[in-house]
């Protein structure tokens, strides 16, 4: 299949457009005229992704985050990055991002995580302009249960280890606001929004202290949150590709350990 595409039916699902300006999404590594036999759908390009792709003759690697975020001014073997690149390039492996086109999409991975919760009523959380899109989700859990009930209701969903949290406030939790990867920005959206306790990652030491007495903060690490959006992609090119190989990598690429 044309790589092209493929892109056409990711772009049309996820459009460019609708990433963060920060962002480096659409097609990293690679030609749109190539014709393509395979895909391995990955969190992270890293090496030994790579490596799964040969390994499963994948010629594409559909990545939610992007391996070149700013601009590469050499090609050698002293990065990660670099390594990455070049190998793929050594073995006519395409990369594609889709990342924060996907954080903005109604139905993307903060959808995917409020799934996972079995939230009701969800709405976005910070919506653009045309309101249609936006970063974050809210919604409501079927019965409201204490802070602690939540937390090892939040470790069984979202198959996590270890939760970092904000201070303990007695009272129960019924409305969530999430927000998948690095969050810390959306606190105050989420307290102004009423929410019992906001989810996400990477909060630092004095992220915390903006919960003021108003809100439970949890922290479930980065990758954690962003787990299931291999399986959305999955899902979405099974259904408008159908007769195009897809595969969901199984290469570690969580950075943290916990011990």
């Amino acid at each position: 299949m044309i790589l092209k595409d493929i892109i056409d039916v990711i772009e049309k699902w996820a459009p460019l457009e609708n990433a963060e300006d920060f962002d480096n999404v659409g097609l990293l590594v690679g030609d749109p005229k190539e014709n393509v036999n395979k895909a391995l759908i990955t969190i992270d390009t890293l090496e030994n992704v790579i490596d799964e792709a040969i390994e499963n003759k994948c010629d594409l690697i559909i990545s939610f985050h992007p391996i070149i975020f700013t601009g590469l001014k050499k090609l050698t073997q002293e990065t990660y990055v670099e390594r990455v690149v070049k190998k793929a390039i050594l073995n006519s492996i395409n990369i594609y991002s889709i990342h924060t086109n996907l954080d903005n999409h109604p139905k993307g991975v903060n959808y995917q995580i409020s799934q996972k919760l079995l939230l009701s009523n969800t709405e976005i959380l910070i919506k653009k302009d045309d309101s249609k899109i936006g970063m974050g989700m809210i919604g409501e859990l079927k019965n409201s249960i204490n802070e602690l009930e939540f937390l090892n209701y939040l470790k069984e969903k979202m198959d996590v280890t270890a939760i970092k949290h904000s201070s303990f406030l007695n009272k129960k939790i019924r409305k969530v606001a999430l927000l998948g990867g690095s969050g810390s920005f959306a606190i105050e959206q989420a307290i102004e929004n009423d929410a019992d306790c906001f989810i996400t990652a990477d909060l630092k030491y004095h992220d915390y202290f903006k919960a003021e007495n108003k809100i439970l903060l949890v922290d479930i690490g980065h990758y954690e949150s962003e787990q299931y959006t291999k399986n959305l992609i999955l899902n979405l090119l099974n259904k408008k590709i159908p007769k195009f190989a897809c595969i969901i990598s199984k290469s570690k690429t969580n950075p943290v350990n916990y011990f």
